[in-house]
């Protein structure tokens, strides 16, 4: 004898069909909206209403800043906030071999700040008949990076070890000249360090310059670009900046000399 309970837990196949049909027709439904919300965010994150229109560039302090800068902007201009591609911007600098990555930061809807981190060449080191270049954190770097570039040498009393500068005075010559507005660079023969005068640094047509330890080298340098060019620096063989408030010039820079180094020949004014 068959229960009634029995009959009655058993479904139609009418009613399981229908009910497999619904359960389909949801699952239709939720795939639908799932790939036109896909379709709309990608729609969206390449459309114009977050679109880049303004690019931030950072980070950058050595050769070829302009140029850099302009090709990170016009890759940047390209994309949209929600579709930046740090590849192609790097393939945008990729003829710059100092330039070692960047990175991407949205600032709303509108805006990006590119920081770029560079491994600049800033002088030759010397130690005998062997040179390198060497960049501002005093690691030695590759020849390529150094391409049509003139650079200062800082002669070293022996070979670096491990592949970077660690001798306290060209550390203290290279902290000077990382301090340098970077188009000086090239106007600049040599840096060097003495017990007696701190940093040393001869410009190629021009006079020495004090610096004395390598403390506020950014003002000293402001300092001394100032004085050079002034007319109390005319003719000075030597210019001190130990005391950036009170530079002192030893002897001037002729105008001849002054317009060899990009310099204004008048102060500031006059």
């Amino acid at each position: 004898m068959i229960g009634s309970g029995g009959v009655r837990g058993r479904l139609p196949a009418s009613a399981l069909l229908s009910r497999a049909l619904r359960s389909t027709r949801t699952a239709a439904a939720v795939v639908a909206v799932l790939a036109a919300g896909a379709l709309g965010w990608l729609w969206y994150r390449g459309s114009s209403f977050v679109r880049i229109e303004r690019v931030t560039v950072t980070g950058l302090a050595g050769p070829a800043v302009p140029q850099i800068r302009d090709a990170l902007t016009v890759a940047a201009l390209r994309m949209t906030t929600l579709d930046v591609s740090p590849a192609r911007l790097e393939a945008a600098v990729v003829r710059y071999p100092y330039v070692q990555s960047v990175a991407v930061t949205a600032s709303g809807a509108h805006s990006v700040v590119i920081h770029v981190a560079e491994q600049v060449p800033l002088a030759f080191v010397q130690d005998g008949a062997h040179r390198a270049v060497v960049d501002a954190n005093g690691r030695l770097l590759a020849a390529s990076a150094v391409v049509h570039l003139r650079l200062p040498v800082l002669e070293l009393a022996s070979a670096p070890v491990g592949g970077a500068i660690s001798a306290a005075g060209a550390r203290a010559a290279l902290a000077v000249l990382a301090a340098a507005p970077y188009p000086v660079i090239p106007h600049i023969a040599n840096a060097t360090w003495s017990a007696a005068h701190g940093v040393i640094v001869q410009l190629r047509n021009g006079p020495q310059l004090y610096f004395g330890p390598d403390t506020e080298p950014q003002r000293k340098w402001r300092s001394a670009l100032v004085l050079l060019q002034s007319k109390a620096a005319a003719g000075a063989s030597y210019i001190v900046v130990t005391d950036p408030v009170h530079p002192a010039a030893g002897a001037g820079v002729s105008p001849s000399q002054a317009a060899a180094l990009g310099l204004a020949t008048t102060a500031p004014g006059g």
